[in-house]
């Protein structure tokens, strides 16, 4: 039976199998008849199942090998890009370079398209680069305010925290950032930070008493007493420049098309390889991205990326929409990544059995920074459904009961995303209500409703968050120095639930 070469043992399992059946049934003289129908069946099957890899043209095995490894590069390479998008955004619209500091002078509106930012902290950020030599990040003691902050490299990886929750304790502190493989003098009472990459970024909130612009002013004033400089100025160190971004379109969503890989090049040609991540070098090649050679990919190869990009795209998403393991069993709630992720970036990917890039993509399409010590200085918490299951639609109207009592030291926030981009939602007046917010309107119990949709229900303007009746949204429920009723699940944040339209 030539035809049945290509399963040749299926084919025997098959026949075989039926013949024993016939054997124990008694009925011998159905014996013949079923083998050769399934044996004609198996030949069918043969004929018709022509696999595309054993037909297809060279041109065509080409392209969907590129196909693949392309959907893999933008899983593997998202953190990174996620940051090279942001610095690249702050060097084309603001004056501020790395080892300055771009920073928002109120609490950010919806020009700013970075992921899932919050309006309810004052940001300050800087790019820092070590390739000329060690970076020192000057944190002021926490006194007339306090930063909540992060400091990790260009793939997200979270070196150290730093304020009250982080390595200075609130008694301030030089984080000094070293480059690979440095062999210079450390000064002493420094906090040493040995980066495995020339970048990366701080992200340091501010934080925020209230949205009174006096609070406002002082919540900036407080960031502003950050310095940034290199280490050889640390004798006599420049003043640190600050450009203000507030109300730049400042716009580093993921763009899932072709032009994905020229961040991911940049990359490649400006961090060294990390051991861990040298299986990507032949597979970035073949898309044209090498270290050391110039990225120029001609039509055929765009057209391949565009498609990647799109599928990859598709994946990530399905991911997300499936949802992290949840906080409390029977509520949507989730944290804002997977515990794996968090446990790997946390310790450096020292388990050489444990590398969660899946996991890591489907996180750096939602936010961007990596938290050394999560559950101190902040914790958050995700939805994508409602009570019963459902997308949240910007057409509808939601309501979220917050239990009184919550357990933080400084405040909650809850808020409202594009579901597509995980960026605020455009062209909106606020993006959020906070327990810092004016004008929200307590319950009895000291609970707070808050209601996301189109329009306000009547009476409820100050505890309502709009949403674009044309667009999908999730939410964002953020606790700033988190206390110990979150983690042993004594209060709960419940579903959120659609209601009547107002």
């Amino acid at each position: 039976m030539k035809s049945t070469a290509l399963f040749p043992m299926t084919a025997v399992a098959i026949a075989s199998g039926a013949r024993e059946i016939v054997a124990r049934s008694g009925r011998r003289h159905m014996h013949r008849s079923i083998y050769v129908v399934l044996a004609a069946m198996i030949a069918i099957l043969s004929a018709t199942a022509s696999p595309r890899a054993q037909t297809g043209s060279a041109d065509d095995l080409d392209r969907r090998s590129m196909e693949r490894r392309a959907v893999e590069a933008m899983i593997w390479g998202m953190p990174a890009v996620n940051t090279d998008l942001m610095l690249q955004e702050m060097l084309s619209k603001t004056k501020a370079k790395p080892n300055e500091i771009v920073y928002w002078s109120q609490p950010v509106n919806w020009k700013n398209q970075t992921l899932t930012p919050n309006p309810d902290s004052i940001y300050f950020m800087s790019f820092w680069n070590v390739k000329e030599g060690p970076v020192v990040i000057d944190i002021p003691p926490a006194q007339g305010g306090s930063i909540a902050g992060n400091i990790v490299n260009i793939w997200q990886m979270p070196l150290e925290d730093a304020g009250p929750e982080g390595a200075d304790k609130g008694k301030g502190g030089k984080y000094v950032i070293l480059p690979p493989n440095y062999k210079g003098a450390i000064p002493a009472g420094s906090i040493v930070l040995h980066s495995d990459t020339y970048s990366g970024f701080a992200l340091l909130r501010s934080n925020l008493a209230s949205h009174a612009d006096s609070d406002i002013a002082k919540s900036v004033a407080y960031g502003k007493r950050v310095k940034v400089y290199p280490l050889s100025q640390a004798v006599n160190p420049r003043p640190t420049v600050f450009a203000d971004a507030f109300d730049v379109m400042f716009d580093s969503t993921i763009p899932y098309d072709a032009s994905f890989y020229r961040h991911l090049d940049r990359v490649v040609q400006n961090e060294p390889w990390l051991q861990r991540d040298r299986a990507m070098i032949d597979q970035l090649r073949t898309l044209g991205i090498e270290k050391g050679k110039t990225f120029n990919p001609d039509q055929r190869t765009r057209d391949i990326l565009d498609a990647a990009a799109r599928e990859a795209h598709a994946w990530l998403s399905a991911q997300y929409d499936t949802g992290f393991p949840v906080m409390n069993p029977g509520i949507r709630w989730f944290p804002a990544a997977r515990a794996d992720m968090v446990k790997a970036v946390q310790t450096g990917y020292a388990n050489v059995d444990e590398y969660p890039v899946d996991a890591r993509g489907v996180s750096y399409t939602l936010g961007f920074t990596g938290i050394k010590r999560i559950g101190t200085a902040q914790f958050y918490l995700m939805a994508n459904k409602d009570k019963d299951g459902n997308a949240f639609d910007g057409a509808s109207t939601y309501r979220l009961t917050v239990p009184a009592n919550a357990p933080v030291k400084q405040y909650w926030s809850v808020t409202a995303y594009d579901r597509e981009t995980h960026a605020l939602i455009r062209n909106m007046p606020r993006a959020s209500l906070a327990s810092i917010s004016p004008g929200a309107q307590k319950n009895s119990d000291g609970s707070i409703d808050v209601y996301f949709g189109p329009k306000a229900p009547a009476g409820k303007d100050g505890n309502w968050v709009p949403t674009d009746q044309n667009r999908k949204f999730d939410l964002l429920f953020r606790l700033y120095g988190p206390e110990k009723p979150l983690f042993d699940k004594t209060w709960k944040l419940p579903d959120v639930e659609k209601v009547a339209a107002p």
